[in-house]
């Protein structure tokens, strides 16, 4: 007859585990977290690109020679509709040289401007607070 031994673990099987599920919990804290900064920074990108897309209907209605300031009321009212806080100006400077502005508020979690590494330190000739972002198309009359 044969003898069958048995082997004592002692625990060893149980911190493999307990560090293989630890391993994983990091891994997967750390795939959400860069899929939330993703999510964050396409909604940037989709603002910037209506506020270019205002930006430039209002510089094209500034630059037509008439209905110029009820096309400008409409793409205001169109900027407040897709951008958060939205606003559209227009604001001449000499030279000939005036600016289609869209500003809207920026995104909460940016804290400071020194997080924001693309936003400009003034929008054309006006300068923004640290909670807004802006796209500014210049372009002569």
């Amino acid at each position: 007859m044969k003898t069958i031994r048995v082997e004592q673990s002692c625990g060893a099987s149980l911190i493999e585990v307990m560090l293989a599920v630890a391993l994983t919990a990091v891994t997967a804290l750390g795939l959400i977290a860069s899929q939330l900064w993703i999510a964050r920074e396409a909604r940037a990108a989709a603002s910037r690109e209506h506020a270019a897309f205002v930006a430039d209907a209002v510089a094209e209605a500034a630059r037509a020679p008439t209905g110029g300031d009820v096309a400008l009321r409409q793409w205001s009212v169109r900027a407040a509709s897709l951008l958060p806080q939205g606003d559209a100006s227009v604001s001449e400077r000499g030279g000939g040289v005036s600016f289609a502005r869209v500003t809207w508020s920026a995104a909460a979690t940016l804290r400071t401007p020194g997080e924001i590494i693309d936003k400009p330190e003034s929008c054309g000739d006006l300068a923004l607070s640290a909670n807004r972002s802006c796209v500014a198309l210049a372009f002569a009359k």
